[in-house]
C-alpha cells in the first residue's frame, strides 16, 4: 500500500527556553500525527508559515513592548528533514507589537506581517538564501470600534494576498474594516485601493478565498460571523454578499478563530474557541486547518497541548502533545 507522509509545523506560545515548535508526521493512510522533533530560542512563536520551496520556515515572537519589554519580530528558520533539524537563518523587527500573522507572496519574495499589538502591516523582502530583509514598508491604521475591551484602537489581524496577486486585503478587529491595498512587487510597497466596513463591533478576524478566487470568506471574532464576499478581480473591489451565524441561538460566550476553505471549494471549516456548536470545529478549538482530501480536518486547542483529528464531522482521533 502506498503511502503519502506529509510534514506538519506546530507554533505556539512558550518562553525562549521552552520548546515553542514542533515539527510533526502526518500518515495520510492512517490519520497518525507523530512528533519528530521540537524547537527552543524563540519566545510565543505563535504564527508559524512554510515558505513555497518547503525548505524555510517563517514564525512570529508575539511579543510587545509593554509586556515582554521588546517589540514584536519575525524569524527565519531552515528545516533539514533527514535529521528532524531545525536552525535560525536571522530574524527582523516585525514593524509593531503581537505580531499574529504571516502571509508570503505566491513568488515567495515577500512576507507581509499583521501586528495586532500597534494595528500595523509591514513589508520585509525574502532574500535568496531565506534570510529577510530589511522592511520595505509600514502602513499604520486608524480609529477604534464599538467594543471597548477589545476595539479600544486598529488591532490589524491577517493581510492575504488575492489570487492574482494584484492586491492585499487586511482584516482590522479593532476598527471593523477590511482595507484593500495594491501591492508594488517591484518595490515592496502597500498603496490603499478600497475599504469595506464590516458590521458594527464583528471583529474581523482571518480570511480565505474560495478555489474559484470569485469569493472571500471572513471570519468575524467578536459576533462570531462569517462574511462572504464576491471579488471582482479586474476592480479588486469585494461585495458584500451574505452574513452567516457560526453559533446556534443560546449558545455560551464564544470567539471564532480559524477559517479554512476544502481544497475542492465545497466546505467551509470556521473554528469557535468557548463553545461545542454542531456543525463546525468547536469546543474551545483554536485554529483548524484542512488536508489534501476535502473531507479531514484538524483542530488545535488553544488552552491545551490537545491536536484534534476529524473525518467529515465525526470525531477520528485527538493526541495530546508531550514537550520536551
Amino acid at each position: 500500500m502506498i503511502t503519502s507522509q506529509q510534514v506538519l509545523y506546530i507554533g505556539s506560545y512558550a518562553p525562549e527556553d521552552q520548546p515553542g515548535i514542533l515539527v510533526c508526521t502526518f500518515e495520510d493512510a492512517t490519520g497518525h500525527l507523530t512528533v519528530r522533533s521540537s524547537f527552543t530560542g524563540i519566545v510565543n512563536p505563535s504564527y508559524l508559515l512554510v515558505h513555497p520551496n518547503g525548505r524555510w520556515l517563517y514564525t512570529v515572537s508575539e511579543t510587545s513592548q509593554q509586556k515582554e519589554g521588546m517589540p514584536g519580530a519575525v524569524w527565519a528558520l531552515r528545516f533539514t528533514r533527514e535529521s528532524w533539524s531545525m536552525e535560525p537563518i536571522n530574524h527582523q523587527t516585525s514593524g509593531g507589537d503581537l505580531p499574529c500573522h504571516l502571509e508570503i507572496n505566491a513568488t515567495g519574495q515577500w512576507l507581509l506581517v499583521s501586528n495586532y499589538g500597534s494595528g500595523t502591516v509591514s513589508v520585509l523582502p525574502i532574500l535568496p538564501e531565506g534570510a529577510l530583509g530589511e522592511m520595505t514598508d509600514l502602513i499604520q491604521h486608524h480609529g477604534s470600534g464599538p467594543n471597548l475591551a477589545r476595539q479600544e484602537g486598529p488591532h490589524a489581524h491577517s493581510a492575504t494576498f488575492t489570487p492574482d496577486q494584484r492586491f492585499v486585503i487586511v482584516a482590522d478587529l479593532g476598527i471593523d474594516a477590511l482595507l484593500v491595498y495594491a501591492f508594488d512587487a517591484a518595490a515592496g510597497r502597500l498603496h490603499e485601493h478600497a475599504r469595506i466596513s464590516a458590521r458594527s463591533g464583528a471583529g474581523p478576524r482571518f480570511k480565505a478565498f474560495h478555489p474559484s478566487g470569485q469569493h472571500l470568506y471572513v471570519n468575524h471574532e467578536l459576533d462570531n460571523t462569517v462574511a462572504v464576499y464576491d471579488y471582482d478581480a479586474a476592480s479588486g473591489r469585494l461585495r458584500n454578499r451574505q452574513i452567516v451565524e457560526t453559533l446556534p441561538p443560546g449558545a455560551s460566550q464564544s470567539a471564532i478563530a480559524g477559517i479554512q476553505v476544502s481544497p475542492a471549494g465545497d466546505r467551509l471549516y470556521v473554528s469557535n474557541r468557548g463553545t461545542a456548536s454542531a456543525g463546525w470545529c468547536g469546543s474551545a478549538w483554536s485554529t483548524c486547518c484542512t488536508h489534501q482530501r476535502s473531507w479531514r480536518v484538524m483542530c488545535a486547542l488553544r488552552t491545551s497541548l490537545k491536536i484534534t483529528y476529524l473525518e467529515l464531522l465525526s470525531l477520528h482521533y485527538s493526541i495530546t502533545l508531550t514537550l520536551g
